[in-house]
């Protein structure tokens, strides 16, 4: 067995998120599809996340791994084929050691939100950012966003069909900035909850709008209900995943 590191890129407006099923396409099913119509088998292909449905990745990990050893330029190649007409790209493929996992090897994982903060709505951007009609204090939800950072129990900001064995996560990064129009979330960790990014965000934007929240309070209520509504999917993007053998 050869095993593949390949990086790719996603639209998944239309997709039903990562996890292949027989609910519609999605970003998992498309790649197997590619890989089974140029070699005639179907591997596994595991993430370094598991995207929800109408989440972006600009540079997604995956690995699989393949009975023969063709050259990783002819297999990203061939997948590039194949996926032509698809919402997935492969942007880089290489052979890895046989203990790489695209997911249990990430040391680290990023995330991206944008809100676009204007009175007019999107139309080049529709399904690609949240749109947030009323000015944003971004100041608020910066001091907010502090409280976010560090060792929390993230229960209040966790899904309520999250299946992670604890609530306890370490959030490296919260950075907001504006860019005209837009205002970008950035969150970096080793791990996130299930739709933790999304409650974050949807948190801070009320805070941003002047609901009286309190990330302290929220913390300590230990229940979703304390936190503000889930931001949209269309504004989430995987940015990347490191890894320990990354330069």
């Amino acid at each position: 067995m050869t095993r593949y590191k390949i990086t790719l890129e996603y639209d998944g407006t239309d997709l039903i998120g990562w996890q292949e099923n027989r609910q519609g396409p999605s970003v998992q099913s498309l790649l197997m599809d590619a890989i089974e119509k140029f070699c005639g088998v179907r591997p596994s292909v595991v993430s370094a996340g598991r995207t929800d449905a109408g989440v972006h990745a600009i540079a997604m990990t995956a690995h699989f791994d393949l009975p023969t050893s063709p050259d990783a330029g002819t297999v990203m190649r061939a997948m590039n084929f194949y996926l032509t007409n698809s919402v997935v790209s492969v942007l880089d493929c290489e052979i890895v050691p046989d203990d790489f996992n695209a997911r249990f090897s990430c040391t680290r994982r990023h995330y991206k939100y944008v809100v676009l903060n204007r009175p007019a709505h999107p139309v080049l951007e529709r399904n690609r950012v949240w749109w947030v009609p009323r000015r944003l204090n971004i100041t608020a939800m910066r001091r907010a966003g502090e409280k976010l950072i560090g060792h929390h129990d993230f229960t209040s900001f966790r899904a309520t069909q999250c299946q992670a064995k604890s609530p306890v996560k370490t959030l490296d990064m919260c950075k907001i900035t504006r860019h005209g129009d837009k205002i970008i979330f950035e969150f970096s960790a080793r791990s996130f909850l299930h739709h933790q990014v999304r409650n974050m965000v949807g948190t801070l934007v009320e805070i941003g709008l002047g609901k009286p929240y309190d990330i302290d309070e929220i913390f300590s209520a230990h229940n979703r209900s304390a936190a503000g509504p889930t931001a949209p999917a269309s504004g989430l993007y995987f940015i990347r995943a490191d890894y320990a053998t990354d330069d």
